[in-house]
């Protein structure tokens, strides 16, 4: 009984901090819609469309590079409050950007924000979460941010027939302020809370989080992790420890090279490219695919700590495999130009499902459990780091390679690059369902 009446609070506790993933989806989403009104605005060539929507990327690189050494300072609680500051601050300079400079820096402030979000989000909610709903409430991350995404494209839809950009940007304020607002109101993590020396407040929280003998057991593999002294750079001198970091650097890139984010961030154009003639029936065929992505989240959240990390991402990685094969088939057949709009979509709708259980929530879920707690917040930080190096470079030159390799090649290789992630899971990324997270090791090379 006491074990069940705790959980609400720990749903509480997760969502509130899950937040961080609603604005880093609605701020990454919102702007596929808006770049198709700002291009006319602004009379923006493909680069500039490009640099439009990746300059976010960079304020998200800068931030992820900074979050694990500012976590570690001030604590994952004050990380996440910082965050919804900076996002409101970008959200409103966007929306009132009198030129395409100040939009761009207004954006490099958005990113900013998600790259500290990206970072400690994930992070708090692994060190607040009992080990057998780990997997499910750090998935919570992925799914609000599926479900920011969905709502930047309804948003886009709403305001596209009027070209409204500025208000399709201007409405990232609200979840930035239930953020701010919803973490004055939560504890900080325990693991914080031990390694400061809080030992009280720590108890407090476990206390509240899980049954007593679980909490104990908690404290204890804590207080041996904390017996390893090593800290910053020095904590990858370790083998296991840089087995870590190299695995979930990997993971990290491959999440983004496999092309998740030109279906997010260019998918109106996609469907352009296969026939929808309109920008407003484009972004409706973008809101329906981010509908499957939000659902499709579900599978994860309610399996991930059932079956495990590792078949999730099997099945899901075949899946994205099958979907931009044929997506590159198709766009290769000149004789299916009358159906290549509804082949583009049924496929998109695939790959993205198939991401949406697998690589989207369990990278994150991974890269937040296979650090020991004296590197895990400078880990993630480089982990998350590369990931937005991955993601700026494939919505950098996305536009580049359709021009230089084509639409079929440029799907094709995305393909091959997620035969190329399966087998890296297979051999080298452990199996970490309902294990403590101290007590969670990586073997290897």
């Amino acid at each position: 009984m006491q074990k069940r009446s705790m959980r609400p609070y720990v749903l509480l506790v997760a969502s509130v901090a899950a937040l961080g993933g609603l604005l880093f989806g609605y701020d990454t989403g919102v702007i596929s819609g808006a770049v198709l009104f700002i291009t006319k605005d602004f009379a923006l060539g493909t680069r500039l469309q490009e640099f439009t929507i990746s300059v976010v990327l960079i304020g998200c690189i800068l931030g992820a590079a900074v979050t694990g050494w500012i976590a570690d300072r001030i604590g994952r609680r004050a990380t996440l409050f910082t965050a919804g500051i900076v996002f409101f601050v970008g959200a409103l300079l966007s929306a009132l950007a009198p030129s395409e400079t100040v939009l761009l820096l207004a954006r490099g402030v958005v990113g900013l924000g998600i790259g500290l979000s990206s970072v400690v989000a994930p992070l708090y909610i692994s060190e607040v979460a009992p080990a057998d709903v780990r997997g499910a409430l750090v998935s919570l991350y992925q799914f609000a941010i599926t479900v920011g995404i969905l709502g930047a494209y309804i948003i886009d839809y709403v305001f596209s027939a009027a070209g409204e950009w500025r208000w399709m940007l201007a409405l990232g304020v609200v979840p930035s302020l239930i953020l701010i607002f919803g973490m004055l109101a939560m504890p900080e993590s325990p693991r914080y809370l031990f390694k400061i020396g809080r030992g009280d407040r720590a108890r407090a929280v476990l206390a509240r989080m899980d049954t007593p003998a679980n909490a104990a057991a908690e404290e204890q593999s804590i207080h041996a992790s904390l017996a390893v002294k090593a800290g910053g750079f020095e904590v990858f001198r370790g083998r296991e420890v840089r087995w870590a970091l190299f695995i979930g650097v990997a993971l990290a890139v491959l999440q983004q090279i496999t092309g998740i984010n030109t279906v997010i961030y260019y998918g109106p154009q996609i469907f352009q490219l296969a026939g929808v003639a309109s920008a407003q029936h484009s972004i409706f065929a973008q809101a329906l695919v981010g509908t499957v992505n939000c659902v499709m989240t579900l599978i994860a959240i309610f399996f991930v700590d059932r079956v495990g990390r590792k078949p999730l991402l099997y099945l899901g990685l075949s899946g994205m495999f099958v979907a931009l094969t044929a997506l590159a088939y198709a766009f290769s057949q000149s004789h299916l130009s009358g159906s290549l709009s509804t082949i583009a979509l049924v496929s998109m709708m695939l790959y993205v499902g198939c991401f949406a259980f697998s690589l989207g929530p369990i990278v994150w879920l991974l890269i937040s459990e296979i650090f020991p707690l004296q590197a895990r917040g400078l880990g993630m930080s480089i982990a998350t780091l590369a990931n937005w190096v991955g993601n700026f470079l494939v919505s950098q030159f996305f536009l580049t390679m359709l021009h230089k390799l084509g639409t079929p090649g440029t799907f094709a290789t995305y393909a091959a690059i997620c035969i190329v992630t399966l087998l890296f899971i297979r051999a080298l990324v452990p199996e970490t369902k309902r294990e403590l997270l101290e007590k969670i090791r990586v073997r290897g090379g």
